[in-house]
């Protein structure tokens, strides 16, 4: 199905994932269960949980008993630093193009820097903690 506003896999991965160690930060979720939780590829999900650990937001810890927990305050970090984290600087969305081609203007007139700009305030003032409860169940703990 297609959707106008769409993130990347990545970046959606990051989200979820944040939010689910921010349910736990104490906790380290090996990659493995985080990928299975997600119905992603673990693969994939290493790549993005090693950006968000070069970008500080996560701990990791090889071995057998190695993961990924939280390495910052949940009620302090914002879903803006974590899809930045996974993706680069968030930009105003001109143009459909992704670059101004129409010479009298764009057919969707200010739209999309309006939504644009709504969604970079909407990630820049929700905080993980907000999302966490959410994700609470998203993977079961081995008992």
């Amino acid at each position: 199905m297609n959707s106008f506003l769409r993130i990347s896999e990545a970046a959606a991965l990051a989200l979820h994932t944040m939010g689910l160690l921010a349910t736990d930060p104490e906790r380290v979720f090996a990659n493995k269960e985080l990928a299975a939780g997600f119905q992603a590829s673990e693969a994939h999900l290493a790549k993005v949980m090693q950006r968000l650990t070069k970008a500080g937001l996560v701990h990791s810890r090889r071995g057998p008993k190695g993961g990924f927990s939280l390495a910052t305050d949940p009620e302090r970090t914002s879903l803006l630093e974590v899809y930045e984290a996974a993706e680069g600087p968030m930009e105003i969305s001109h143009c459909l193009f992704g670059q101004p081609v129409c010479r009298n203007g764009c057919i969707m007139g200010g739209f999309l820097e309006g939504i644009s700009r709504q969604v970079i305030e909407y990630l820049k003032k929700t905080k993980l903690s907000e999302i966490s409860p959410i994700l609470k169940n998203q993977i079961r703990k081995d008992t």
